[in-house]
């Protein structure tokens, strides 16, 4: 059974260019032998990361996730069975959200400040998949 999942979490440290470049090396080499895909995005000391595969594998990547010390306030924000994979071309993507416009932003929240946790799942998941098609995705692949 496929399933996606979407969480947010909050950097504990100011996450670099080479941490993120370290966590996307990890997953594109990870993800594939457990079946999982996805998009990561990272602003303002923010992740929001969807995860799609196998409700076994997915489940304990997010839990692995949710224990990382380098993370914290770690939220779920939505959880659900698909039919198919929205990410499927990537074992870990990267979306450029330095070339996102604002205005994609405040079309679901009260301020051009990229906040999950002030919205809900469902918003989060439109204004997601909104940012991918947006932003230029990194790190096909």
């Amino acid at each position: 059974m496929l399933v996606r999942l979407m969480y947010a979490s909050r950097a504990v440290d100011t996450a670099s260019e080479a941490d993120m470049a370290l966590i996307l090396q990890q997953s594109k080499k990870n993800n594939p032998g457990v079946g999982v895909t996805g998009v990561l995005c990272f602003s303002a000391g923010i992740f929001l990361q969807v995860l799609e595969g196998g409700r076994n594998a997915v489940s304990a990547l997010y839990n692995k996730i949710a224990a990382d010390p380098r993370h914290k306030d770690v939220v779920l924000l939505r959880y659900e069975e698909i039919d198919e994979r929205s990410f499927g071309g990537w074992s870990m993507g990267q979306a450029n959200l330095s070339r996102l416009n604002p205005a994609v932003v405040i079309k679901y929240s009260e301020t051009a400040e990229l906040d999950p946790y002030s919205v809900s799942g469902k918003v989060s998941m439109a204004l997601f998949h909104e940012m991918v098609a947006s932003a230029a995705v990194l790190g096909k692949g």
